[in-house]
């Protein structure tokens, strides 16, 4: 059956477990990593049992990708939605009540109402499956109220399997999902969180729309999704990246429908390959080869971080995840963080709990570690490598301002001489010697410091506060307008010369990441492309995004193989019978016309 629809001959880790305990009829909570085939686990069972069965989703558009995926290898699906025409959401009750469909995507919201309770009862339904499930939990990244009502579910079903899947979720959110669903003895599988083909960097922003610029410029025609904090951030990335020369769409919540829907399709069908985005993009977006994530602020939890990574080779093959992280994101989280707890009337612990999700994060941008190990040790599982040869640490790519004791220095001095009473932009006018009124009025061009860092750059200079504020070697404080201030560290630094690292970026990356060197071994680079070309033509033919067609894992393979009959295609990975009977001759063509 995966075999014919999907074109693969075996199971990943924990999806036949998966899979058998939704066809057993047996609850279950299912962990594995964005990429690692959670969609397939409940896409199998129906098909097999020759059944209908529900699927619980939060976004629209995640829906229609999925169904529109699943269409593509002929697989009866429909999504019912607030998009559908009154006469187009008939046509696909009719459909269900037939017999049909083997999958109905939903949302929470529509599940719960009488009218499709009724239809559910009425064809039999003995399955559900939420996607998402995380967001039952307040204890983890992306809580929403109209999730919690899933638990109806058990009233409404009591002898049907609810299957719970999600792609992070600490042990404590596991035991949350577990306790909100009401699962009975329920089969805990949860995956490897450890995504060997993706590297890992974090870089010192300093520029983040020119450092973004020269990370996409190394990844030239492929996708690469930046992700920012707010949504006048991501349209100021993409136009400073168009202004760049880059082709670069904003997307974010703010925006019409339309608009966004005209950008995930550009997206999808690879006309467009650069979207800066808020993270309203990306859950819906199934595109598999996207070969770059650019996190342009750090983001508000590691979950988060490990979800939009995530994004990135879905298709297995190698991608770079840069972070640009700088310590001022934390007081801007938090800001809105709080804001937004207040909007949405959050309990204190709840709130607490988003600010502690929030530290582990800034723990782990700031402290250089094998970025691999921290994010295993974060989700409670053991790292076995001592060098994952795909992050910034293993390779050696930290590197630290030359005299950083003395700047650190320079800087703490600066501080002391302002006598705590102002903040970090000034403190950095008065090291850099600007020619300024309230400077001179206040008599600060007249300190020991004024202008003693004055050939560093304002951005850099800027950056390097920040790392001491991240360091706990001077205090920032909180409010509205908060100042710096020396604390217990700054005068050990300034008195007895305690040693100070302070980072910079390299300008190049120095080697390639372990996925780099392996993944393209054997293929034709030549091939490959004219392979990418062909799909691409294809998909605008039929209307469907290009990853529909066939992966970038698939192509490369091809252009390993070369092969030269339908049944040799049958050998490359991810061609069933079904995708082979549509596109196989068109793509053999291709490799003919090539070699």
């Amino acid at each position: 059956m995966v075999r014919r629809y999907w074109g693969f001959d075996r199971l990943r880790p924990l999806q036949d477990q998966a899979i058998n305990a939704e066809l057993a009829g047996r609850d279950s909570l299912v962990v594995l990593p964005t990429g690692g085939g959670k969609s397939l686990c409940y896409q199998v069972p129906p098909l097999v049992a020759k059944r209908t069965d529900v699927v619980v989703s939060p976004l629209i558009s995640l829906m229609k990708d999925q169904v529109d995926a699943l269409r593509s290898i002929e697989y009866p699906a429909v999504a019912l939605h607030s998009g559908l025409a009154p006469a187009e959401r008939d046509q696909m009750q009719r459909r269900v009540r037939d017999g049909q469909c083997r999958l109905i995507f939903v949302s929470p919201e529509r599940l719960l109402t009488p009218p499709f309770l009724d239809l559910l009862r009425r064809i039999g339904v003995h399955s559900f499956a939420i996607d998402e499930a995380h967001c039952i939990s307040h204890w983890g990244h992306d809580f929403r109220l109209d999730y919690r009502r899933l638990a109806e579910l058990r009233e409404h079903f009591p002898e049907a399997g609810i299957h719970a899947y999600t792609a992070t979720a600490t042990q404590r959110v596991r035991n949350d999902i577990v306790a909100q669903l009401h699962l009975r003895d329920p089969a805990v599988l949860v995956g490897v969180f450890d995504r060997p083909n993706l590297a890992y960097r974090v870089i010192p922003r300093v520029d983040a729309h020119e450092q973004a610029g020269e990370i996409i410029r190394r990844h030239k025609d492929e996708a690469v999704i930046v992700y920012c904090m707010t949504r006048k951030d991501s349209e100021g990335m993409a136009d400073a990246l168009r202004f760049a020369g880059i082709d670069a769409r904003a997307y974010h919540a703010g925006q019409d429908p339309d608009t966004r829907r005209s950008t995930q399709d550009a997206f999808a069908d690879e006309s467009v390959n650069v979207i800066a985005a808020t993270v309203a993009f990306g859950m819906g977006i199934d595109r598999s080869n996207v070969r770059c994530i650019i996190h342009a602020t750090m983001p508000k939890s590691v979950e988060h971080y490990q979800q939009e990574t995530g994004r990135a080779g879905r298709d297995g093959l190698e991608a770079e995840c840069v972070l640009l992280y700088s310590a001022a994101d934390m007081p801007r989280w938090e800001s809105l963080i709080k804001r937004s707890a207040a909007e949405a009337g959050l309990a204190d612990e709840a709130l607490e709990a988003q600010l502690g999700l929030l530290e582990e994060m800034r723990r782990y941008a700031a402290v250089p570690h094998c970025r691999h190990r921290m994010l295993s040790d974060y989700f409670g599982q053991a790292y076995p490598k001592a060098n994952c040869e795909a992050c910034d640490v293993c390779l050696n790519e930290i590197e630290g301002v030359e005299d950083g004791t003395v700047t650190a220095q320079k800087i703490l001095s600066c501080v002391a001489r302002l006598e705590g009473r102002y903040g970090v932009q000034y403190v950095v006018q008065v090291l850099r010697g600007a020619d300024s009124d309230t400077i001179r009025r206040r008599g600060h061009d007249g300190l020991s410091t004024y202008g003693l860092l004055g050939d560093v750059a304002e951005k850099t200079l800027t950056n390097w506060v920040f790392q001491l504020v991240d360091q706990g070697l001077v205090a920032r404080t909180g409010g509205d307008r908060p100042v710096l201030q020396c604390n217990d560290a700054s005068w050990d630094v300034m008195r007895r010369g305690r040693k100070v690292l302070l980072l910079k970026a390299k300008a190049k990356r120095t080697r390639k990441s372990r996925g780099e060197r392996a993944s393209w071994e054997g293929v034709d680079e030549g091939l490959f492309e004219r392979l990418r070309q062909t799909r691409s033509a294809l998909a605008k033919d039929r209307g469907v995004a290009a990853y529909m067609i066939f992966s970038d894992a698939t192509l490369r393979d091809m252009a390993r193989l070369k092969p030269t009959t339908l049944t040799d295609m049958l050998a490359v990975t991810g061609v069933g019978e079904t995708k082979l009977a549509l596109y196989g001759r068109t793509f053999l063509e291709s490799i003919a016309a090539y070699t």
